[in-house]
């Protein structure tokens, strides 16, 4: 098959998915290709195009791509046509939002099947707001140009089928999935803190939430943070551990690698209090890290219900903190059996292996809901 994977910023999780499939689909013999924004990402996102560039027989392409709707979208759209044009991929496979839209408007002027991961995207909004109206109002037209939805889990497909619905496109839900090396146990730094966040700094992912929370752990013995990664909230977050007084107890170290953070910490608490899939879970269990995290979006689909609390409720979060570390032993055993099972089941190459087959299925199906 011939692939061309579109997408907008070039960063975080769907990042990280494209990546992966590209990878896999690649080293399945099939020709791949990449087109995103010109903008975002820095330094080690053009590392990371250009170490893949090497796998991409179609390419690897980066042109201007606005954020929000407007007038770029026209030579955005135009662009993407080119690049598909002088292509000729069997599968245009969109991902968010903007990925989405120039996927399904290409697509059926070059002949090919398009392909929609939403990744949240507009599932973040609702239909009574004028935003929300607007996002959700069009991916509803762009159904009708759309060959098959594939989702990252089933609570995404839910929240697709509830806004938006599904017409008669056919769907698929594949996991995100991990590397081999990725299963590796992650041992602790001698100086780690009790507790550990990896994250983009913003208040959907609840920093706030978390940081409340380690200050009312005060009685018998407080217990250490550390937030790594960076976003548009982080000054806010650094305010707060200072008018808390926890700058002794709570420490930042900007982005890094999710295993080099891995080993910072001893249980990584995922606070958000909204998400679709995220990778950050998966590879936690894969390092054997105990985990706490709040009962959102696609998470509930991989963790056990005594690891999950309800999101914005710090006092909760507290709680739950100080009863999984009275006994810590028991929590890395079955962190442990928990990256045990993961292994069988999360690994990339089969999810690479089931959206090739859902393409595949998309192709063999000659009355799908593409138009022209």
């Amino acid at each position: 098959m011939l692939i061309l994977h579109i997408l907008r910023a070039p960063v975080g999780g769907l990042f990280r998915h494209v990546c992966d499939l590209v990878h896999v689909q690649a080293e399945l013999g099939h020709d791949v290709g990449i087109v995103c924004d010109s903008e975002g990402g820095g330094d080690r996102t053009r590392q990371i195009l250009a170490d893949l560039e090497m796998h991409c027989r179609l390419g690897v392409h980066r042109i201007a791509m606005p954020r929000l709707p407007g007038p770029g979208d026209f030579q955005a759209l135009r662009n993407v046509g080119e690049i598909a044009k002088s292509s000729r991929p069997h599968i245009l496979h969109g991902h968010g939002a903007k990925g989405g839209l120039y996927a399904r408007l290409v697509a059926g002027s070059i002949g090919a099947k398009a392909i929609y991961t939403p990744h949240g995207g507009a599932l973040h909004y609702s239909w009574p707001t004028p935003q929300g109206a607007i996002f959700l109002g069009a991916e509803k037209l762009l159904l009708r140009k759309t060959a098959g939805l594939s989702f990252v889990c089933r609570f995404e497909r839910n929240a697709f089928e509830q806004k938006i619905g599904l017409g008669n496109v056919r769907t698929g839900i594949v996991h995100n999935g991990l590397w081999p090396h990725e299963f590796e146990p992650v041992v602790a730094h001698a100086n780690a803190t009790d507790l550990l966040f990896v994250g983009e700094l913003r208040v959907l992912k609840g920093v706030d939430v978390l940081i409340e929370a380690v200050g009312q752990i005060n009685h018998n013995r407080p217990r250490s943070l550390t937030i790594v990664g960076d976003g548009p909230d982080r000054k806010q977050f650094e305010q707060q551990v200072e008018r808390s007084h926890l700058t002794e107890r709570v420490r930042f170290t900007g982005a890094l690698p999710a295993r080099d953070a891995f080993a910072m910490g001893r249980v990584i608490i995922i606070p958000s209090r909204a998400e679709s899939f995220p990778y950050i879970v998966l590879e936690a269990i894969a390092a054997g890290l105990p985990i706490i995290a709040t009962r959102v979006g696609g998470i509930p689909e991989i963790l056990q219900e005594d690891m999950l609390v309800e999101p914005d409720d710090p006092e909760l979060l507290a709680s739950a903190i100080q009863s999984k570390l009275e006994n810590t032993e028991d929590l890395f055993h079955a962190a442990r059996a928990e990256a045990e099972k993961a292994a069988k089941h999360l690994g990339v190459h089969e999810m690479g292996r089931k959206i090739l087959a859902f393409y595949e299925d998309v192709l063999a199906d000659p009355d799908d809901n593409a138009a022209d």
